[in-house]
């Protein structure tokens, strides 16, 4: 009988061995994949925070050429002052906050796309050295966002996929992880851009 319960007892014991090494993994594979997205959000703001430096030299550098359309620059100003403006964690990646981050960068974007179009109509400027050089760190930017962005969507489905699958989910659950949210295509991006000369 005392061998029976001692072999019981043995066999509890290694159940809760088992569970408790197995609910330690879990859990720590979780920290590391929420870690890894935190890391990746700040390589996005980054490379945001780099083009909106670089923005002021372009629009400087800008301003200088006789003549030029100042409502570009003023929209080009604005949008860059509400890009700057919206902030977040990546504790804070609801929807809603990617809603209003995605939509201040895109004015971002699409005041950027609007002053290198009206630069076409100046050839002095065109042929300035700094703008030239400044336009190209701006494409070089633009593509480190771009990579930027793809490596925290990475990040993120690798998350949400550790966070979402049995069993991990119970301890998500239970340790108050949830899924996260990525960046997402710009309305209107399944549309080629129309190029008219």
């Amino acid at each position: 009988m005392k061998g029976t319960r001692n072999i019981a007892l043995f066999v509890v014991l290694g159940l809760f061995l088992i569970l408790g090494v197995w609910g330690c993994n879990g859990y720590n594979g979780v920290i590391k994949q929420d870690e890894n997205v935190k890391k990746t959000w700040n390589n996005v703001n980054t490379e945001y925070q780099k083009r909106s430096d670089l923005v002021d030299n372009l629009v400087n550098t800008v301003k200088g050429a006789a003549n030029f359309e100042k409502e570009t620059l003023t929209k080009l100003v604005e949008a860059r002052a509400k890009a700057t403006s919206v902030n977040f964690t990546a504790e804070q990646l609801t929807p809603e906050n990617m809603a209003k981050f995605q939509e201040a960068q895109g004015q971002m974007t699409g005041a950027l796309s609007r002053l290198l179009a009206v630069v076409e109509n100046y050839p002095d400027l065109k042929a300035n050295q700094n703008f030239t050089k400044l336009q190209g760190q701006l494409e070089g930017i633009e593509n480190d966002v771009r990579n930027s962005r793809k490596g925290f969507n990475d990040a993120v489905n690798s998350y949400n996929t550790k966070v979402r699958s049995f069993p991990v989910n119970m301890l998500a659950g239970i340790f108050g992880f949830k899924a996260k949210e990525g960046f997402k295509a710009e309305e209107g991006a399944e549309k080629a851009p129309k190029v008219q000369f």
